[in-house]
């Protein structure tokens, strides 16, 4: 985890400034593909998919070394060709997980959240999951294991690889002659995350663009068929958080008025969007039917309102970045303790975006919360230790915070005492 969280400390200031200096491209283009909250509900959810790894939230079903041990035919040297073949694996296993995440119900819950912004641009690539609980994922890297690659490969290869699949979340890309016959590329994921019905479920390849090819799951992008992001069931908030467990929660709910006791159990693994026939016609779901129609999902803002937004994520990502940079010298208590603080401030905030009428006085709680525990004296002792920057920024970053909100919530006051 140490590792994995130094390799954040270069990621995210690089992705960062990709995102920003596509907003300026844009800007400069006359062609914005970003919206303000979209943009910060985006770039929350890759805080908190940051949070969840560097944790290691994830309970493990099948682990790669014991697949090796058991499966293994050859021992092969380290060497240039042992990374050449052993991304080929790591990229053929994750074709076939995302397969699995848009096919199977259940499954889809953990890949939602990558698919659930209305718009697409570099931001929209930082939306990973938090609700991916489950380590299954090395089943897929049966090859590997025959082949004998060892696992310290496999370690440094799979965050490159992840976030080599960063630059083609974009629009001001085009085709790419001879190379879209080789890798994936801007054209092509914008049809994967389009939900046009020609483009449903395409292109689910992460860097060869060759398994989409040989399992036909390949879809060019066609000129007269511009592509119309999100999802077919809208989220319709700015809260990664609820995003992550929003289609998790519909399934508990439908499992629970079936009255059939088999849908109660099949649903979680019939293909994903399959409803039990008595709920579907009691309870219909709003499935989009005319994608062109699409009205995407706004909120009413205001200027105090967008300057807070951008201040939290500013503020929190500058904590999660010296959390990151002291990760190492944290207990695990404190560690887990802090990591919620900054989940919490996430799930505040963004409800707060998404206009929710508790949401103030959440965030009331949120900032005395986090103030109470910075000055308890165990917690001020540590983090004084530790990283006396951390400390103060993190107690200024409540206070300015819970001063913010009262101006929010007279602004709320006169603007229901003008709509009277």
């Amino acid at each position: 985890m140490e590792a994995y969280a130094n390799a954040l400390l270069f990621a995210i200031p690089i992705f960062m400034l990709l995102v920003l200096a596509e907003i300026i491209y844009g800007h400069f283009k006359g062609m914005q593909t970003y919206t303000f909250m979209d943009t910060i509900s985006s770039l929350s959810s890759g805080l908190t998919n940051i949070i969840k790894d560097s944790l290691g939230l994830v309970l493990i079903l099948v682990s790669y070394p014991y697949l090796k041990s058991e499966l293994s035919l050859l021992t092969i040297e380290s060497s240039i060709w042992v990374y050449i073949i052993a991304f080929i694996c790591v990229d053929f296993s994750s074709y076939w997980n995302h397969r699995l995440n848009h096919k199977i119900n259940f499954f889809w819950n953990q890949h939602i959240i990558h698919h659930s912004s209305e718009e697409f641009n570099l931001a929209c690539a930082l939306r990973q999951s938090i609700s991916n609980l489950l380590g299954y994922t090395a089943i897929f890297l049966i090859p590997a294991a025959f082949l004998g690659i060892p696992q310290e490969v496999i370690n440094v290869l799979a965050p490159l690889h992840l976030f080599g699949q960063f630059w083609y979340h974009t629009q001001h890309i085009g085709k790419l002659g001879f190379l879209e016959y080789i890798f994936v590329t801007p054209s092509q994921h914008r049809v994967h995350h389009a939900i046009n019905p020609i483009y449903i479920d395409k292109n689910l390849a992460a860097i060869f663009c060759v398994w989409d090819r040989l399992f036909g799951t390949f879809q060019e992008e066609l000129e007269d068929e511009p592509p119309v992001f999100g999802v077919l069931k809208p989220v319709k908030t700015w809260n990664p958080i609820i995003i992550n467990f929003k289609h998790l929660w519909g399934l508990f709910v439908d499992a629970w008025r079936t009255k059939r006791w088999k849908d109660k159990f099949v649903l979680w693994l019939k293909p994903t969007g399959w409803r039990p026939e008595d709920v579907k016609k009691k309870y219909p779901s709003n499935i989009i039917e005319d994608v062109f129609a699409l009205k995407k999902y706004s909120t009413r803002t205001s200027k105090l309102l967008k300057f807070w937004a951008l201040f939290q994520l500013v503020s929190t990502n500058i904590m999660l970045f010296i959390f990151l940079f002291n990760f190492s010298e944290f207990y695990t208590i404190q560690k887990w303790l802090f990591s919620f603080i900054i989940l919490f401030c996430v799930f505040s905030y963004t409800a707060l975006m998404d206009g929710y009428d508790w949401a103030l006085k959440f965030q009331y709680f949120i900032n005395t919360s986090g103030i109470l525990f910075f000055l308890y004296p165990s917690h001020k002792e540590f983090y004084l230790n530790l990283s006396p920057l951390l400390y103060y920024f993190s107690i200024i970053y409540f206070l300015i915070s819970f001063i913010i909100v009262l101006f929010l919530s007279r602004e709320k006051n006169n603007f229901l005492e003008n709509a009277v």
